[in-house]
């Protein structure tokens, strides 16, 4: 899928409200038997959560905000992707629906960010992982320490940062030769 289509993706499904709606009602009946307020009261952090989701896909990574209160704002660049999981549960495929999570390395045990609702969610998870390929799949060369024998291609700044330790290393050759030879003018040892 393309960017331009994941893109079009900028909200969850409206199945999303339904399976909200089965949620509440099923915690309620199992909770405190059938009552309308717990679902109704229940109901009303998760309509403020789904109305103002909004999902963000770009060149450099992805993100999602929600809350009218309190604004919880995520956003990962590609590189950044360690994991994705796709969870569907019995409800959700019931609807057509799925979750996809997005992991870093940050050590949290959680997602960074989620997708909930969608309806594309093979389509999404394949795109980001494909990405996250993109980002880390472009190894560097081998240096050798020597600075002799490179092969491959590296960019700009890596030449200018091998530049800059080569010139150290020249460097700290030449005072190492001059250190030895103040202690030994002569080429033996000195005492």
């Amino acid at each position: 899928m393309k960017l331009e289509q994941i893109k079009a993706i900028d909200r969850p499904s409206p199945k999303q409200l339904t399976l909200y709606f089965i949620n509440c009602a099923l915690g309620a009946v199992f909770t405190l038997g059938i009552a309308l307020a717990p679902i109704v009261i229940g109901m009303v952090p998760l309509f403020i959560r789904y109305y103002t989701m909004r999902y963000r896909f770009d060149e450099s990574g992805v993100g999602v905000s929600y809350g009218y209160f309190f604004r919880h704002e995520s956003y990962l660049t590609y590189d950044k992707i360690q994991d994705i999981h796709l969870n569907r549960g019995f409800i959700e495929r019931w609807l057509g629906l799925g979750t996809v999570e997005v992991q870093t390395a940050a050590g949290s045990s959680g997602a960074e960010v989620t997708f909930i609702g969608l309806t594309q969610f093979d389509e999404v998870r394949d795109f980001l992982y494909a990405r996250m390929r993109q980002g880390k799949g472009t190894k560097r060369p081998k240096v050798d320490p020597s600075g002799e024998g490179e092969a491959g291609l590296q960019s700009d700044s890596d030449s200018e940062a091998l530049a800059l330790l080569r010139s150290i290393r020249d460097e700290v050759s030449e005072l190492k030769a001059a250190v030895l030879a103040q202690q030994d003018p002569a080429g033996g040892h000195a005492s």
